[in-house]
Order: structure tokens, then sequence, then C-alpha cells
């Protein structure tokens, strides 16, 4: 099991999540994610950096640790001849330590160029099928051209290109998006512990890395923790359907108005108790996922990379599905 810690772009400006990813490689951490938000979910949270240039500040001031986004939609606020090149600057200026994690999107990020964010799933998912066409195709070298239903690519080409290209880790919410992860991607990433989607992975063809982000909230004790995690994450409640479709932080703090911190505790890992944390990991073990991701929403970031490093390292790497022996 590999573990990673969540670099959130709207919690945090550019300079402390820098800050961050060079704790994070200290603690130990295998790799750091990093959200790729033009907007934050909640108007508290206050942030929303460029990630692509705050990763390459962190690969700058790094040397072991790995880089992903986490994640990056490449069919409407950028189009995927722009990811295509970022994605291998990066992979170069970090010397092959960058994972692209990409997605169908968020109306939240990509209305802003007014072009429109479509209102179909399956239309989404085939943007993002062409988007990944596109990148490949021009991983490949030389000039290329694509004219797909929804995109279109006109004799372009990316001159730099790393000897390796970067893995590419799809995100999923069900059996088709799961389905593009093992025929395009290199990599599967979720938020959720379905192991069905696992298995719709592995169905399809895929072997990769299984991504998953795990819901927590470190302070001394468990309210504080809630607290915490309440003002600035509960939109992590809403489920993926919600969280796909609302354009505005205002939306989402009309729709998060009745969240309890009751529901707080029940989804995240809250406080101090080791224990806990690793009663809300081992699902995602469970379910399939080797790659597990910190995401930690409560108030003292130094202070969970201190617990994480004395009481969770070790834990979380020992995860297993329940039942196995290894």
């Amino acid at each position: 099991m590999l573990i990673g810690y969540k670099l959130a772009s709207e919690a945090f400006g550019p300079e402390e999540l820098i800050r961050q990813a060079v704790l994070a490689e200290q603690a130990g951490f295998d790799f750091v994610e990093m959200s790729d938000h033009y907007h934050p979910w909640l108007d508290v949270q206050g942030h929303s950096s460029f990630t692509w240039t705050v990763l390459g500040a962190i690969a700058a001031k790094t040397e072991r640790i790995g880089l992903a986004t986490g994640v990056t939609c490449p069919t409407v606020r950028y189009h995927p001849a722009i990811i295509a090149q970022a994605a291998a600057t990066l992979a170069l200026v970090s010397d092959g330590r960058f994972t692209l994690g990409v997605g169908a999107g968020e109306r939240l990020n990509e209305h802003v160029t007014g072009e429109g964010f479509p209102n179909s799933v399956p239309e989404r998912h085939a943007r993002l099928r062409e988007a990944l066409e596109i990148i490949r195709l021009l991983w490949r070298g030389g000039y290329q051209s694509y004219h797909g239903r929804h995109l279109r690519l006109d004799d372009a080409r990316v001159f730099d290109l790393p000897r390796t290209p970067p893995v590419i880790a799809v995100a999923a919410s069900g059996p088709l998006s799961a389905r593009i992860a093992a025929e395009l991607g290199d990599g599967l990433f979720a938020t959720e512990p379905k192991g069905g989607m696992v298995d719709a992975y592995r169905a399809a063809g895929g072997d990769g890395p299984r991504y998953a982000e795990v819901p927590m909230a470190w302070a001394a004790d468990e309210h504080t923790a809630a607290q915490a995690a309440l003002q600035t994450s509960r939109w992590a409640v809403t489920g993926w359907k919600v969280m796909s479709e609302l354009p505005n932080p205002a939306n989402f703090e009309a729709a998060t108005a009745t969240v309890r911190e009751e529901d707080i505790l029940s989804q995240f890992a809250c406080g101090a108790d080791p224990e806990r944390y690793v009663e809300v990991a081992q699902p995602f073990a469970d379910a399939g996922f080797d790659r597990l991701v910190m995401q930690n929403a409560g108030p003292d970031p130094d202070g969970f990379m201190d617990f994480y490093q004395r009481e969770l390292d070790q834990r979380m790497r020992a995860l297993t599905p329940s039942g196995s022996s290894s």
C-alpha cells in the first residue's frame, strides 16, 4: 500500500501548499495529490491557485515524493493539447515523478469559460475519451491532428517529451467511467470505497494503480476536528451526483446547510484515535485500492503530519483486504 497526502488547492494558498508538500516528503509520504480547481467548494475555503504552477514549484523544492493531479478535467476549461503539454513538462522537471489524474469534470470549475458544461453524463464521458486519445496521440511525438465529435486538434506537436510518458489515472464514479480508465488510462482514481468499480476496472482489462481519497480531520479532540471539517469540507458528504453539478460555492453553501456534525463523524475519521483512521480506511483496502490519499480537513496541517508519522504511517501501509493474509 502506498500512501499519499492531499494538497487542497481550495483550502490553502500556493505558498502554504508548497510548504505542506515539502513537509509531506519529510514525513515519509509516497506522493502528494493536488486538486485542480478554479473555484473553492465553499467561500470559507477561500483559495484556488493554479495547480500546474504550484506543482512545478513543488517539483523544484522536493527530491523524492511523487506528484499527481487529483484531478484535472481536460475537456472544457483546458483543451487536451494544453494538458498534454503541461503534463509532459511537469514529468520532465520532476524527473518522472508526475502522475496525470484526469476526470470528466465538475460544473463548479468548467462553466467559467462560458462555453457550457455538458448536462449529459454520456457526453462528458465521450469528451473524456476523445481528450485521452488526443493526449496519447501528442505523446507519440511529431505533428498530429484529430477530428472527433466533440474535440479537435489541428497540426499540433509537443516538442519537449519525457522518455517515458506520465502515468494517466482516470477518475471513475461507476462502471462506465471505470471502463474508460481501463481502456485509455494506466490507473484508476476514486473518492468512494466502491468495490464494484474496481471490479469493473479489472474486468475491462485494467491492471494499474488504484487511487482513493480517505476523508479525515485531525485535531487533539474529536469535536474540534469534526467542527473544522463541518465548516470547510461538508460538501464532501453530498456525493458525486451533487458535487459534479452545482456551479458555484454559493450553491454548495445552500446544498449543505443541513449537514450536521454527526454526518461528518459518520464519514470522516476525526480526532486523535488512530484506530478510527484505520476503520475509515479499511473499506478502501477491501474495495481493492492500493494507493490511499490522506485527505485531512482538520485545522492543523503540521499537527496532522506529526500524528501521521507517529501513529498512522505503519498502520496504513499494513492495510490489506479483510480476510487477506498477505
